[in-house]
């Protein structure tokens, strides 16, 4: 009896009673079943084997090749034509190659550096010019060589050595107070413009300068004490007034000749040299950051010259001193507030800063009266320099109270000072030429230009960084460009676009002063040693110096754009330190393609003005 059942596949489906088919039937039917498939797999795999492993000729003339890859059976054409396309491809991949090697390419040079940055280069050259003792390898002057190799041991009274530094002008002599403003501001320009000195190829070399500067000035006091009392201010004697004694200025000789005394001049209160030397300390510090022990170094004895600045007060210049003659100081309340600054930069000490900005100091160092001065930065007032400085700190830091009415004060003063550069304006006078008059006509003035075009440029940056468009004078909006133009010109005038047509930067230009006011560049280097008087023709001389000076910024032209280019007459040839300090920071902040300071460096050692929020608390958890 069967059962038809639906099969899932759409056919019948019969099903068998038990009882129609016996177990040996079954099992009989299983076996058979097991068998056929045995032999029909067996032979398959002999079909397999025999079409896989025959012989050509056995499988006929069409029978296709196979190539055994190991883990991959591929046709033998397939393979042939994948490895032919590679092999193809590779070939013609590299004669390309070759062609386009071959062929000359045309690189987008690189634009020539700008006047400025090539001035730089130069200017920088004349701090290697000015060095005193054993002169390196690499210096590059090739008229100079060793001297005053026994500074300060050859002065009986004095017997410690002072070998080193930097002679400050046309002179052999060496001032601690302009070369302390000289490497404040040579600092400065590198912590604001490292990235620019790098791509001029000066940075190692501006550094160089600073070091060699801030290592002589730690020799002029006990380096490594915490309290000191005194001061070495100054090396060799200028003052002609007692006749016809051998000195650095009565004698004209090259520095490798001297061999008149030269004394050294010890002071015991004189707040200004010791708080502008303790900002030159400071400001190197800051450069030399990454070097901890050297930069540990100097912030200690920048620590010991401020404390000392404030414990023992004066003048360094007073009572008729031989400095007095040459860079007397007109008070040391600005200085206080400049070293403050920088000592606060330098330490992240709030100390510091309660000092710089208290009003009684300021009122003091001259900040809330005006006066025909104001706004004039050099190495005698740096009150326009400290309150730009300090409104740095206010744009980029804010530190609120108790500062923050004094830096307000200071930005608002320091936005009048810009606005009394501009040429809008009838604070100073210009000449016809286009020179602003900040020593209002008097001689050498281009000390001061270039250290009001340093401050406008960086005070343009400053605001541009702080995303500040510009500033008001009275009811008028100036743009930041407005200052980079005026210390533009101002540098172009210095550069050679002036009714003179001369560069007064040595070396720099088609013209440049030939006579400069300078012992060792008027001197012939050729072994023949002249003595004190016997240097005197070559003073007098009117042929040009046999050695040039290169860098070297003069002291500038009178007030009529007049120059005279006579060795002779100091106030038009004579460059110095302090000057040339301040071209090369007004040259550095005008030099490459883009404008901008760093913004942080400066501010490396100040701790954050405000408390750390404290952390979140913890998820809740029941």
């Amino acid at each position: 009896m069967s059962m038809y059942g639906r099969d899932p596949w759409g056919g019948p489906l019969e099903i068998s009673h038990a009882d129609s088919a016996t177990d040996d039937d079954r099992s009989r039917n299983l076996d058979s079943d097991r068998a056929a498939l045995s032999t029909t797999s067996r032979q398959l795999d002999e079909t397999q084997q025999s079409w896989l492993l025959a012989a050509p000729g056995d499988q006929g003339t069409k029978k296709n090749k196979y190539v055994d890859l190991g883990c991959l059976i591929v046709s033998r054409k397939l393979f042939l034509w994948t490895v032919g396309t590679v092999v193809a491809t590779a070939v013609l991949a590299g004669f390309i190659t070759l062609v386009v090697k071959t062929i000359p390419r045309h690189h987008r040079p690189h634009p020539p550096p700008d006047n400025y940055t090539l001035a730089l280069r130069k200017a920088l050259m004349f701090f290697n010019a000015q060095r005193s003792g054993p002169i390196p390898k690499h210096n590059n002057v090739t008229w100079r060589g060793n001297s005053g190799t026994r500074d300060g041991l050859s002065d009986p009274s004095y017997g410690k050595s002072l070998v080193g530094g930097f002679y400050d002008a046309g002179d052999a002599i060496k001032f601690n107070f302009p070369a302390s403003f000289a490497v404040t501001m040579l600092s400065w320009s590198v912590i604001e413009y490292s990235a620019k000195y790098e791509a001029a190829g000066e940075l190692g070399h501006v550094k160089e300068i600073i070091k060699w500067g801030a290592d002589y000035l730690l020799k002029t006091f006990n380096a490594s004490a915490d309290t000191i009392d005194r001061i070495a201010a100054q090396v060799g004697q200028g003052d002609t007034s007692g006749g016809t004694t051998p000195n650095d200025h009565y004698c004209w000789m090259r520095p490798e000749d001297m061999d008149y005394p030269r004394p050294v001049y010890e002071c015991h209160s004189c707040s200004d040299l010791a708080a502008e030397m303790a900002a030159a300390l400071a400001a190197a510090s800051i450069v030399f950051k990454d070097s901890k022990t050297y930069s540990q170094k100097l912030v200690h004895g920048a620590t010991t010259l401020f404390k000392f600045s404030r414990d023992q007060r004066g003048r360094y210049s007073s009572g008729g001193s031989d400095a007095s003659f040459f860079y007397n100081s007109t008070g040391y309340w600005d200085e206080f507030v400049w070293g403050g600054a920088w000592m606060y930069l330098a330490t992240g000490n709030s100390t510091y800063l309660k000092l710089a900005t208290h009003p009684t100091l300021a009122k003091h160092a001259g900040a809330f009266w005006g006066g025909p001065d104001y706004g004039v930065f050099s190495w005698d007032n740096k009150l326009t320099g400290a309150q730009v400085l300090l409104s740095r700190l206010r744009l980029f830091l804010s530190p609120g109270y108790p500062y923050e009415e004094i830096l307000r004060t200071f930005h608002n003063q320091t936005g009048i000072i810009m606005c009394s550069y501009l040429p809008v304006f009838t604070t100073f006078n210009r000449t016809r030429g286009g020179l602003i008059q900040l020593n209002h006509g008097r001689p050498q003035p281009l000390q001061y230009v270039v250290n009001a075009a340093f401050l406008a440029a960086i005070y343009s940056d400053y605001l541009e960084a702080a995303d500040t468009p510009g500033w008001y004078c009275g009811p008028n909006f100036f743009s930041t460009g407005v200052l980079r133009d005026f210390a533009r010109t101002q540098i172009d005038y210095i550069l050679g676009k002036n009714p003179q047509k001369m560069s007064y930067v040595v070396g720099f230009g088609a013209r440049y002063p030939k006579h400069v006011h300078h012992r060792g560049a008027s001197i012939p280097k050729k072994g023949v040693k002249y003595n004190c008087k016997g240097g005197w023709k070559w003073r007098d001389t009117k042929k040009p110096n046999p050695n040039t000076i290169v860098g070297a910024m003069v002291a500038g032209p009178d007030r009529h754009d007049g120059f005279r280019d006579v060795r002779t007459n100091y106030n038009y040839t004579e460059p110095t330190l302090a000057g040339n300090a301040g071209l090369v920071a007004a040259l550095v902040a005008l030099s490459g393609e883009g404008n901008g300071v760093d913004k942080n460096t400066i501010f490396s050692a100040v701790p954050p003005m405000f408390p750390t929020p404290p952390p979140p608390p913890a998820p809740w958890k029941p």
